[in-house]
């Protein structure tokens, strides 16, 4: 009934938000929360959709934030899109981003790839340029066979064409979602490949900072793992959360809504996050 995780045009995804809306009603998903990369830029062009549809839409942001040296993803929900400290963070984050794919562009084409910024500009639509539009440029390019392929041999960390965007702490990420009236949940625990002890310090850590939430239920978690992530949420009395991480093609193995085991999350789970600003 519910889907807290998902990405539009605005950032890496390619259904635009009020696409993503009708998806969610063909879908019969009551409540959608849109996490787009560092903006919130989509929200506003979903609401109108939304409220036709009869579908609740919470406002939303996925930060990229660094924590001891890893890079680790924090999710904000409920936001005030207007809060001025929010909007000149993500301003600053596009700076940041834009520097990030000049240098990407100009290893590209020291390793003799043909690639454009304004090709891959043209490949983002109005959103924000992510290296998964790079990927796709690789691959209309013909320099790799998949998105997949794009990373391991260009993009992806140790690569040629490898840039590390410069990232806010996990801190400021929890500070600026609570400044804006919003709810700090950590994104997808399990893909930091941490061991169970060093994943729970970091919990512990994020917790101590303000943290609110774990996402609990995501599309490649097992139960052995999923009910790891409960225990943990119990413990640190931290809310659960879940979502499917949608991008549409550009992550074509997950549909929206189906979140875990190819399951639906009850409302009661966004019922609980709702109650932490009550």
């Amino acid at each position: 009934m519910i889907d807290l995780h998902t990405h539009s045009t605005y950032s890496d995804g390619t259904y635009s938000p009020k696409d993503l809306i009708e998806l969610a009603y063909k879908n019969g998903i009551k409540a959608i929360a849109i996490t787009d990369h560092d903006t919130i830029e989509g929200i506003s062009y979903a609401k109108e959709k939304a409220k036709e549809l009869n579908i609740e839409l919470i406002n939303g942001v996925e930060f990229s934030a660094n924590y001891k040296g890893i890079e680790i993803h924090i999710l904000g929900y409920f936001l005030d899109i207007t809060n001025k400290n929010l909007l000149n963070l993500l301003k600053d984050l596009e700076k940041t981003r834009n520097k990030r794919n000049l240098e990407l562009i100009e290893k590209l084409n020291n390793i003799g790839l043909d690639i454009s910024f304004d090709y891959v500009k043209s490949l983002s639509g109005s959103g924000l340029i992510t290296k998964a539009h790079f990927a796709t440029a690789l691959v209309k390019k013909g320099y790799a066979k998949t998105r997949n392929d794009a990373f391991s041999l260009y993009l992806g960390k140790g690569k040629p064409a490898y840039v590390q965007r410069v990232l806010i702490s996990y801190k400021d990420a929890i500070n600026f979602i609570h400044n804006a009236n919003g709810i700090s949940v950590l994104a997808h625990p399990i893909i930091y490949k941490l061991s169970e002890m060093d994943l729970e310090l970091a919990i512990k850590d994020l917790k101590h900072s303000g943290l609110n939430g774990i996402e609990c239920y995501y599309p490649s978690n097992t139960l052995k793992q999923t009910n790891f992530l409960l225990s943990l949420a119990k413990k640190y009395n931290l809310k659960v959360t879940g979502g499917s991480d949608f991008h549409g093609e550009n992550r074509p193995n997950v549909s929206l809504g189906n979140i875990f085991l190819e399951k639906q999350l009850d409302y009661k789970i966004l019922e609980d996050l709702k109650s932490i600003r009550r």
